[in-house]
């Protein structure tokens, strides 16, 4: 039996029996749809959160007071025996491979101003804050460089604060009160959106300083520094330990990378794209044995066919191509089908709900019909191992 006559009868077999074909495939379909739209979500997240980190920044450092592996509020007020001051900020600023760096304090507070008032998020923080952001001033400028011990009274409005507060009117130079104190309006961040779950057009900047005493507190929240991109990111940490640790006495605050929480957030996420997939795969599997379900129903009706077959002088090995070969027909159809399925709804998704973040990985399109042909295949043997054990006289007698 030639390629060319197996293909033609497992062809005929198919389009014969219509209802049970499609019956077959489309349970393997529904699986391949649901590994491929639970793997497109998740390779979204997984984009969306690589693009929300790297906008921070690769050689970005982040500082915070606590010993390295406790537990507890990361305010520097309570688990911190000594907190991250301005003055520490300062003085890794000294360091040669440091290039920009922030303080951070943060609170939430009473914003009144141009006879509105509204509550508000409120960000203690320095001049090179916009290179941790990731955007600028529209209108005015940024924080300026004053006393980090004693600065000016300034604010930096966020772009849904200042339509709140000042609506079309220019706010720059206009006084308003956060917390009862009062500031002066320098300029507005152009529109930013979410950054880590983050309002950033939601949020208002003042000098750190001008933070910690407004929300009473004693030491930051966090020091974020950014180095020259020719220094090895360990050589920075070493740098940064020392510094601190001569002016703490102790190893009282713990130092992130970047590269550490992009190494920590790809673990997680593919922890999340292996869970979706095997949930997925849980309706491959059901479909694998619709498969053999109806591939062993299937050998019984036709018995007649077999026995006529080897009759005929087909052996053993033929009667098992022909099976698999249906089987496998039927695991690529409902694959086919389910890929344009998947496919076709996750773009739908994307474009129904344009913050979802979604991406079609071709990997996983290939990885999902690869499995749908396997399954075919695997769930097609023990019948086809039957069909082909039938003796012809005993095959030839059930008609």
């Amino acid at each position: 039996m030639q390629t060319s006559d197996i293909v033609a009868f497992t062809t005929r077999s198919v389009l014969a029996h219509r209802l049970r074909s499609t019956l077959t495939a489309l349970g393997i379909a529904i699986g391949v749809a649901a590994v491929v739209l639970l793997t497109s979500l998740g390779e979204g997240l997984n984009q969306f959160m690589l693009e929300e980190f790297g906008q921070i920044g690769t050689n970005s450092i982040g500082i915070n007071p606590g010993r390295p592996g406790t537990f507890g509020v990361s305010t520097g007020v309570i688990n911190s025996v000594r907190p991250l001051t301005i003055e520490d900020g300062e003085a890794l600023a000294r360091l040669p491979q440091i290039k920009a760096w922030t303080p951070m304090s943060a609170g939430a507070a009473d914003l009144e101003g141009n006879g509105r008032q509204r509550s508000g998020n409120v960000m203690g923080v320095g001049p090179g804050a916009p290179v941790f952001f990731g955007f600028d001033a529209a209108i005015g400028k940024f924080l300026p460089a004053d006393n980090p011990q004693s600065p000016r009274p300034l604010v930096v409005l966020g772009a849904k604060v200042r339509d709140d507060l000042f609506g079309d009117s220019n706010p720059l130079g206009a006084r308003m009160r956060i917390g009862g104190s009062r500031f002066q309006v320098i300029g507005v961040m152009e529109s930013r959106g979410n950054l880590l779950g983050f309002d950033l057009d939601d949020l208002v900047f003042i000098p750190a300083a001008r933070a910690l005493e407004l929300f009473n507190q004693r030491g930051l929240m966090e020091i974020d520094v950014q180095h020259y991109a020719q220094y090895d990111v360990d050589e920075v940490v070493a740098a940064v330990k020392r510094t601190l640790i001569a002016r703490h006495g102790h190893e009282d605050f713990s130092v992130v990378t970047q590269q550490q929480v992009m190494e920590t957030l790809d673990s997680v996420l593919d922890v999340v794209k292996f869970a979706v997939a095997a949930l997925g795969s849980i309706s491959l599997l059901v479909g694998g044995v619709g498969i053999f379900t109806i591939m062993t129903i299937a050998v019984r009706e036709r018995r007649p066919e077999i026995g006529l077959l080897r009759a005929i002088g087909s052996t053993q090995r033929h009667i098992q191509q022909l099976f698999l070969a249906e089987s496998i027909v039927l695991g690529s159809l409902g694959g086919l089908v389910g890929l344009t399925v998947g496919a076709g709804g996750a773009l739908l998704l994307g474009a129904v709900v344009p913050a979802m973040p979604v991406s079609i990985s071709l990997p996983y399109l290939l990885g999902a019909l690869l499995l749908a042909v396997v399954i075919g295949l695997t769930a097609g043997v023990l019948p086809a191992h039957r069909a082909a054990r039938l003796e012809p006289l005993e095959a030839l007698r059930a008609e």
